[in-house]
């Protein structure tokens, strides 16, 4: 009797204690509890550049891994969320149209694929500045990591897919309109596990596009970074016919995995690459990437290139190029010598987006 008598009391004090925190939370809203450190680093930052848009000189937009897209019109001393009435807030790329800056593309899905990763639902596009969105296709795409617009004709747009994260799928490469958005052909594909994983555009030849190819898959205890059907890829006329690269242009023999590549606004002949092979190392090409030469295997270059391998050129200086990673790191001689700008004890390492602050006519 004592046994049951126990029992009958512990159940009603457990429920009667249930019944009070349900009184206690029933209008307590719902709240980010953690974890604090994961998924909150930035993905992407777009700046207006042209004068033409004096009215947004001082806005900044800038993307999160799992938190949305962000918004500053007083160079980044406040911000406000604008994309928060979509149904997915992980941001991979954000691109503003050269010739209108009320025109604003995202792409959704991270495209730094690690345990932390969220996918997307395809590209949206916004005409007034971020104020409403459209979902404009690539939904079955996953990652979208880069969006690139042809500064001479605003309906030319590329996006490099980079595809599912967790398994084959199809919708990955390089995709491209002709029309605003409205409709997509994919120009570049390998194979099911090959998405895009960096996309740049000669901005003084349009039809010029390099893209790195990636090999990858993700699984529950492993990573693969690389394989087959990776590469470094050109085309010269627009995305319609593309060279696969090699060691006969200069590039590491066997498989490639992520690339990170930068072309000189100042000289276009000048792109530098960040190559993950056998023996990652950071490349260069003098010839507009016909033929290329390895530079430096510094440690500075970069580390984890499946999750970082995002590098910069200083647009004005063709011999600046920043390499962002754990920590931030640049040099001054196209790519030979490297020093930290920004080390592991004054900021957290993680770093995956970078923006070189001038106007441009």
């Amino acid at each position: 009797m004592q046994r049951i008598f126990g029992f009958v009391f512990a159940l009603f004090a457990t429920l009667t204690l249930s019944a009070q925190i349900d009184k206690i939370i029933d209008n307590y809203p719902i709240r980010n509890i953690g974890p604090a450190a994961m998924s909150g680093r930035i993905t992407a930052i777009a700046v207006p550049r042209n004068t033409a848009t004096i009215n947004f000189k001082n806005t900044i937009y800038i993307g999160a891994a799992s938190g949305g897209v962000w918004k500053s019109t007083n160079a980044g001393i406040s911000w406000n969320p604008i994309f928060d009435e979509q149904d997915i807030q992980s941001i991979g790329s954000i691109a503003i149209d050269p010739n209108n800056a009320n025109i604003i593309y995202v792409g959704t899905g991270e495209g730094n694929p690690r345990n932390s990763h969220n996918s997307g639902k395809g590209i949206y596009k916004s005409l007034d500045a971020g104020k409403t969105w459209k979902c404009i296709g690539l939904e079955a795409t996953k990652t979208i990591h880069r969006i690139v617009i042809n500064p001479l004709n605003s309906n030319q747009i590329y996006v490099a897919a980079m595809g599912s994260v967790w398994g084959p799928n199809e919708d990955r490469g390089v995709f491209k309109s002709n029309d605003g958005g409205q409709t997509w052909q994919k120009v570049l594909y390998t194979n099911s596990t090959t998405g895009c994983a960096e996309l740049i555009l000669d901005i003084n030849n349009p039809n010029k596009i390099i893209a790195n190819m990636y090999d990858f898959q993700r699984k529950p205890y492993t990573y693969r970074s690389g394989g087959n059907g990776g590469g470094l890829y050109v085309s010269n006329d627009g995305g319609s016919n593309w060279t696969k690269l090699s060691s006969k242009n200069g590039l590491p023999e066997g498989n490639l995995g992520r690339i990170g590549i930068a072309m000189s606004s100042s000289n276009p002949d000048r792109i530098y690459a960040l190559i993950e092979s056998k023996n990652t190392a950071f490349y260069r090409s003098n010839d507009g990437g016909t033929n290329w030469f390895k530079t430096s295997q510094n440690p500075n270059i970069g580390n984890r290139p499946f999750y970082y391998s995002e590098i910069y050129v200083d647009p004005k200086n063709e011999n600046r190029v920043f390499s962002i990673w754990s920590q931030i790191s640049k040099s001054e001689d196209g790519g030979k010598n490297w020093e930290i700008l920004a080390d592991w004890g004054h900021i957290h390492p993680d770093h995956h987006a970078f923006f070189v602050h001038q106007y441009m006519p």
